[in-house]
């Protein structure tokens, strides 16, 4: 069984290796792989270089960092509702960015003096907007979980949010001109070819924060996993694992939402996708298993929203939907099989 695991960790591995430079190679201008390995080694200079530093490198080190956050996210979500699934949103983080970003590229209508013009709403704004959205649900996230010890309710609250959050962005879409509409509509298909060096140097550090103390969480998460009078017997202190798994989530989830747009359905996917071919519940193992393929499959979603000829990406929550839909039909009908809520 070791030998299996690590096998798959070396396959996961060396096939992220592959998706990074295919990633970087496949686009609207094809290059030779010779090419790009100049290009990332600094030993060239040419237009080549100049489309592999300047865009496609930054892009494809954002979608393995994206990847690998959005898919911890949904596990730790799993971990802590215990319910298969429970994703990022609902903690109603994405939506919180939602209202900031719409806020932000749509209130010029309804207030003309608030806002120069949506149509020349920069790329800072949209992030700084939805940073704070983000931040504003997890407060009231936070007030809620130390009123309420009750996770249920909690789950409540967020759908709740996500539910006023539509609704504002209704209301101020309803209001919009054209212009303003298709600038938040392209947020919200959620895209990381837009990412920049200095975007990066903002986002990485974020994440990878994200994620290392997310390695620390596989005893907390094991026992939440069996049920909060289990993890309070063998010594677990539920609050405190609660609340650093929902910091941790919303950390990490705020911070790609507000640079990248939402990510769906990544979450929901990974951690079964994992816990499929792993055959195992511990998060010793799920925790990097899940990041490594996470990473590897948005990795590979990247690459297909792109076509080789044309000066044109499809939207990449356009291809986590069509991978991660089947997996949620799969996992009702797997859990009504066998008459349970969690495996």
């Amino acid at each position: 069984m070791k030998a299996r695991t690590t096998l798959l960790f070396i396959l996961i591995a060396v096939c992220i290796c592959l998706a990074f430079v295919l990633d970087i190679v496949w686009g609207a201008t094809s290059i030779p792989i010779g090419d790009v390995l100049k290009a990332l080694s600094g030993s060239t200079d040419t237009t080549y270089n100049y489309i592999v530093q300047n865009f496609r490198l930054p892009k494809a080190l954002a979608t393995l960092f994206v990847g690998a956050g959005v898919a911890i996210s949904g596990l730790q979500m799993q971990s802590l509702f215990r319910n298969p699934l429970a994703d990022t949103s609902i903690l109603g983080i994405n939506s919180g960015a939602g209202v900031g970003v719409a806020v932000y590229t749509m209130a010029y209508t309804l207030f003309p003096s608030l806002i120069i013009s949506s149509a020349v709403a920069s790329s800072w704004g949209i992030i700084v907007a939805a940073c704070l959205g983000s931040v504003g649900v997890l407060l009231v996230i936070s007030l809620v979980a130390s009123r309420l010890g009750d996770m249920i309710s909690i789950l409540i609250v967020g759908v709740m949010i996500g539910f006023l959050a539509s609704s504002v962005i209704s209301v101020l879409q309803f209001f919009s001109s054209e212009a303003t509409l298709k600038t938040y509509l392209l947020w919200s298909f959620g895209s990381v070819s837009g990412v920049t060096w200095r975007q990066l140097s903002l986002m990485l550090p974020i994440i990878g924060l994200g994620l290392g103390l997310s390695m620390l969480m596989p005893k907390q998460m094991n026992a939440l996993n069996l049920g909060e009078h289990y993890a309070r017997s063998v010594g677990t202190n539920v609050t405190l694992a609660r609340v650093a798994l929902v910091g941790i989530t919303s950390l990490v989830t705020g911070c790609i939402t507000a640079f990248v747009g939402p990510i769906t359905f990544l979450g929901i996917a990974v951690p079964h996708f994992v816990r499929t071919i792993f055959r195992t519940a511990d998060h010793h193992i799920l925790i990097p298993a899940t990041m490594l393929s996470g990473a590897l499959l948005l990795l590979i979603c990247d690459i297909f929203t792109q076509v080789p000829g044309y000066q044109f990406v499809l939207p990449i929550n356009a291809l986590t939907s069509l991978l991660g839909a089947p997996v949620v039909i799969w996992v009702i009908m797997r859990g009504r099989k066998n008459n349970q809520v969690f495996r």
